[in-house]
């Protein structure tokens, strides 16, 4: 092997290192920002719950229904990591896809939750500020998950190239991570809006 070849290799290696460094810190600095916006959010609909204008609703039931998409998908991405793990590359790519399908199907049942709550006259503006502060809870949470499935989905092109190995898998970690963050955000925010009414 030549001097420069080596060097090149070393350098490689130096910049896997200083990705794989900075990377988590980066995602967790993220993540964090992302939970100080929502109990930012909370805090104003818990202040203006006391408000005697305030109209309690029931809630959709498919917002259950989404909570089971969102949990499996979550399930099916551990099943994908512990299969890297072993280098099981057939297994990743199909319980990446699952979980790709599953977090659709989180996107899917919330629309279709928008939709029943516009059916029973629960609009965004206009109708009363509790269904607004829903709207805007559920939507920024939906926003980010929109980002997830596209992180599912870089996940799952990377997973079809086999560019993930036991050796080499911090892009599925990472992904993995950011996701169950945003499933165990849905499970906190439906509990409150479930208890805070």
């Amino acid at each position: 092997m030549e001097y420069s070849e080596y060097a090149g290799e070393i350098e490689d290696q130096e910049k896997k290192e200083t990705r794989r460094k900075s990377a988590k810190p980066l995602l967790w600095v993220g993540m964090v920002g992302i939970l100080m916006a929502f109990a930012g959010l909370t805090s104003a609909y818990l202040i203006r719950h006391s408000d005697s204008d305030w109209v309690s609703f029931e809630l959709p039931n498919s917002f259950f229904i989404s909570t089971a998409s969102i949990l499996l998908s979550s399930i099916t991405l551990i099943l994908a990591k512990r299969a890297v793990k072993k280098d099981d590359l057939k297994q990743v790519k199909q319980f990446v896809g699952l979980s790709l399908i599953f977090g659709l199907g989180f996107v899917i049942a919330q629309f279709y939750s928008y939709g029943v709550l516009v059916e029973n006259g629960h609009y965004f503006t206009g109708s009363n500020i509790s269904s607004s502060f829903l709207y805007v809870l559920t939507g920024v949470h939906l926003a980010h998950v929109i980002s997830g499935v596209i992180v599912l989905i870089v996940l799952l092109v990377r997973s079809l190239m086999e560019k993930y190995t036991a050796e080499e898998h911090l892009g599925l970690s990472l992904g993995s991570t950011y996701w169950h963050f945003l499933d165990v955000l849905w499970i906190y925010l439906l509990l409150f809006l479930l208890f805070i009414r």
